[in-house]
């Protein structure tokens, strides 16, 4: 996701700080221009030392922020465009604008998917450190459920817990789904939000995959990233007890969700259905993306 370091995504000239506690991993894929091997935990809290003696602070009249700012700029009012759209079904900017406009600011925030985390990333806005856990940099499926019990649990001990929001794809969610009984099991709040596109990266909605089943042996026609159209993830919570919601509207996925965030007693899951064609704005470098790496 990162694109290694490389060009066109990294200037060809840009100057890396290395920190890895492995001295073998140095300048794996560049060559860093500052190699510092040791503990980042230590090596931060020294960097941080020595920026707080120093005073330094980087200039924000500078013309590579200007340029930066500029681009937030322009991306923020075209996922707006996209957000306020009102077609049916929904797209991905759509689903987190109205999910950003209900979360607290002090929830947690547990991501993982193809577009899902990729956009759920530049829109779903963490204001405390500490408050958000994904797939990483290699795009590990299947880490979503289990990351987002661990912080319902840690977070069960605490005099004032906060919310647990675990936003997942529907083939991320494939992965570990079944940790719903865990959930249960346990009463943990866990608020699980499947963004379903009936399949990874894009699907098929319901009348084309029953034409395609006309056609012959799906295992031999289907594309291999489509899913089954409009799977129901909301009642495999149900089956254990917890809450579960199909949503198609942002009417229904405002009240689903703040019904579920004034639920403290069970876990809920909003099914999302969104358009099976939904996809990413338009990428810089569209070849560049993290399944081609």
């Amino acid at each position: 996701m990162l694109h290694f370091g490389l060009p066109p995504r990294f200037n060809p000239h840009v100057k890396i700080i290395q920190v890895d506690l492995c001295a073998e991993e140095m300048g794996n894929n560049v060559k860093a221009g500052v190699a510092l091997l040791g503990d980042i935990g230590a090596i931060v809290t020294q960097l941080l030392t020595c920026v707080r003696k120093d005073g330094w602070k980087y200039p924000s009249n500078t013309e590579w922020w200007g340029t930066l700012s500029e681009k937030i700029a322009a991306n923020a009012k075209i996922s707006k465009a996209l957000a306020l759209k009102g077609t049916l079904p929904m797209n991905y900017y759509t689903v987190f604008h109205h999910i950003s406009q209900l979360l607290p600011h002090d929830c947690i925030i547990v991501s993982e998917g193809a577009n899902t985390m990729d956009i759920g990333r530049t829109m779903l806005n963490n204001y405390l450190p500490r408050r958000r856990l994904d797939a990483g940099t290699f795009g590990t499926m299947g880490v979503g459920l289990g990351f987002a019990i661990a912080a319902a649990a840690v977070e069960r001990t605490k005099i004032k817990p906060q919310r647990v929001v675990c936003v997942e794809g529907d083939s991320a969610f494939g992965f570990s789904g079944m940790e719903v009984e865990t959930m249960c099991r346990y009463n943990l709040p866990v608020i699980i939000i499947v963004v379903n596109n009936n399949g990874i990266y894009s699907g098929v909605d319901p009348d084309t995959w029953k034409e395609m089943a006309k056609m012959g042996d799906l295992t031999s026609i289907a594309p291999p990233v489509s899913l089954l159209p409009e799977a129901r993830y909301d009642e495999v919570m149900t089956a254990f007890g917890g809450r579960g919601f199909l949503v198609r509207t942002t009417e229904e996925l405002r009240d689903a969700l703040q019904l579920s965030l004034d639920d403290w007693e069970r876990p809920s899951l909003l099914n999302v259905l969104i358009d099976p064609s939904s996809d990413r704005k338009q990428q810089e470098f569209p070849w560049l993306t993290r399944s081609s790496l």
